[in-house]
């Protein structure tokens, strides 16, 4: 992981999208999306993980969103 991927993961959720695993490493080269993720919650980011099914097979895997705030 490098401080690219996570400026490339943030302004990817910024745009309102949600963000897998699957979907990181085919748009960043991202293997590590859980790490990014937990280093943006660190810097205060309020990011949730939704789980989904998987499609292919048993399963869920993790899908991440960037929580809007609305101010005041």
């Amino acid at each position: 992981m490098n401080n690219t991927q996570l400026k490339q993961v943030l302004a990817y959720l910024n745009q309102g999208k949600t963000i897998s695993q699957a979907e990181a490493i085919d748009l960043f080269n991202c293997y590590r999306l859980s790490a990014i993720i937990q280093r943006l919650r660190n810097m205060g980011y309020p990011v949730v993980t939704h789980r989904e099914p998987n499609r292919i097979s048993t399963g869920t895997h993790a899908r991440y969103e960037l929580i809007k705030q609305v101010a005041a």
